[in-house]
């Protein structure tokens, strides 16, 4: 995820791996997720199928930027599980991710090492199972015509890529577009370009 690129990167589906390190079992849960209520949705739901697990450790990435992060160790020694674990997300250069590894203890310690290789392996084994999909950064407009002159808003959407979110009928018609971050001043000019057309920035969307 470059700073200026708006391209970013989702899992593709939910996914999930068990390690056996050692008599310690680690299953470990893979959610694409968008609010921090999702996650504890996820989490809550890990605990009730797993109530009796020695740990319930986790990392999330959300923001098309990856602006927010979380780790969380759960009572295993700092930054042995959580910080793996968030880690291997960064690593793949997704967002809008929750890992979630549950661990029940075999009665061996694993060490500082083990545990950071258990969390961290463990994480980037049902990561890589859950796949990744492209998606892009995109500013919503709200481009308006007059009936006669739909098509020209058709032809902007074809040479830009835009997506059609969703249009309107009254006195005139109204078309809400998703555009790529990249080419929005593009997109704005060309608008002002047509005189047939009128559109705003949709902020909030």
């Amino acid at each position: 995820m470059g700073l200026f690129s708006d391209v970013y990167y989702e899992v593709e589906r939910d996914a999930e791996f068990v390690l056996r390190e050692r008599g310690s079992k680690f299953y470990t849960y893979v959610y694409g997720v968008r609010s921090e209520i999702e996650v504890k949705e996820k989490l809550e739901g890990l605990k009730r199928e797993y109530p009796d697990a020695t740990h319930h450790c986790y990392a999330w990435v959300m923001g098309a930027r990856g602006e927010g992060q979380r780790a969380n160790d759960d009572g295993e020694p700092g930054n042995s599980a959580g910080r793996p674990i968030l880690r291997a997300v960064i690593s793949a250069g997704l967002t809008n991710v929750l890992v979630v590894v549950v661990r029940y203890f075999g009665g061996t310690m694993l060490g500082i090492p083990g545990l950071i290789e258990a969390y961290g392996g463990s994480s980037a084994a049902a990561r890589s199972a859950a796949g990744r999909v492209e998606k892009y950064i995109e500013e919503v407009f709200q481009v308006t015509s007059a009936f006669e002159h739909e098509q020209e808003i058709h032809r902007l959407v074809a040479k830009f890529g835009a997506r059609v979110l969703g249009s309107e009928y009254r006195e005139s018609v109204t078309y809400r577009l998703a555009v790529k971050a990249g080419i929005v001043r593009a997109f704005e000019q060309a608008v002002m370009d047509h005189y047939q057309l009128t559109g705003k920035l949709v902020l909030n969307s």
